[in-house]
């Protein structure tokens, strides 16, 4: 796509995205790179694309459009359309929720987007350290020079560079997992989350910008409730396919795009080998 693509070019060509043929037309619209927390490049992702005969690829990395003009350049040469966007980590405060946010017909240049996300990314370097240490200090052996490999290469340091300088499991094994939830959820020694931007903020951003947003797999964080918020904010758009969605969720977006005027849309939420999800363009 044109770096320079407007709202309603963008939104024209999602909307040809979700009625188009598949047999033809394959778009995977949810997308990580080593930009946030994906274990593979742009270069890695657009060549499984070509070679899966993907036609159109969103790299929505986490709260930053790093590298997207450059990404948007690098697609031509696999053949490969490919959609600048980002995934903003944003907050329900009326719900006590967490909302993801997409924002899609993005470029490099989208400074609202990044003057709102860049405390995001400060606030989740700073966690991640504090993580790191409490591991150290707990004698976890965490290979210190991967962890800074990993991070080199993003804009910001991540629980999953700390698991993959930690463990040569794969994401999906039952050790990891184990060793996840031990390490970050509940009671656990990391177990500590930062402040989010709030959701309505996010939305507000990327129309700024010129994108067009979209609620993320609302059935994964049970996000439904905010969307007559976000579409009196400029919502454009539903993730209604995802790997963690089902009938249900494919019902309650599909109910939510007729009521809003929605545009669907469908992504394999892919990073690589740290998630869970096999290969680029999978739906569950």
């Amino acid at each position: 796509m044109n770096a320079h693509a407007g709202a309603s070019e963008t939104e024209e060509l999602l909307t040809y995205l979700e009625r188009a043929n598949s047999a033809t037309i394959c778009a995977d619209l949810h997308v990580h790179t080593t930009v946030s927390d994906g274990s593979d490049t742009f270069s890695e992702v657009l060549a499984q694309a070509a070679m899966r005969h993907i036609t159109h690829v969103a790299f929505t990395n986490h709260d930053t459009t790093c590298g997207l003009d450059a990404a948007i350049d690098l697609g031509e040469a696999y053949g490969v359309e490919v959609i600048g966007g980002v995934e903003i980590s944003a907050w329900d405060a009326a719900r006590k929720r967490k909302v993801h946010v997409l924002g899609l017909g993005l470029t490099s240049a989208s400074p609202a987007v990044e003057a709102l996300c860049a405390p995001v990314l400060k606030r989740r370097s700073e966690n991640s350290q504090w993580q790191l240490d409490r591991m150290l200090e707990a004698g976890y052996a965490v290979d210190a020079d991967r962890v800074h490999e990993h991070a080199l290469a993003s804009t910001a340091l991540y629980k999953q560079h700390l698991m993959a300088a930690l463990t040569s499991e794969p994401y999906g094994s039952d050790a990891y997992q184990t060793l996840y939830r031990m390490l970050f959820k509940g009671s656990g020694i990391c177990a500590r989350d930062i402040e989010y931007v709030d959701a309505c903020d996010a939305v507000a951003a990327i129309v700024e910008d010129g994108g067009v947003a979209v609620l993320a797999h609302p059935g994964q964080l049970d996000s439904y409730a905010i969307a007559d918020d976000l579409v009196a904010c400029g919502l454009r758009g539903i993730e209604k396919y995802h790997p963690d969605h089902g009938l249900k969720d494919w019902a309650a977006c599909a109910m939510l795009a007729d009521r809003y005027d929605l545009v669907c849309t469908g992504g394999s939420d892919y990073h690589g080998r740290f998630g869970r999800i096999p290969h680029l363009g999978f739906r569950g």
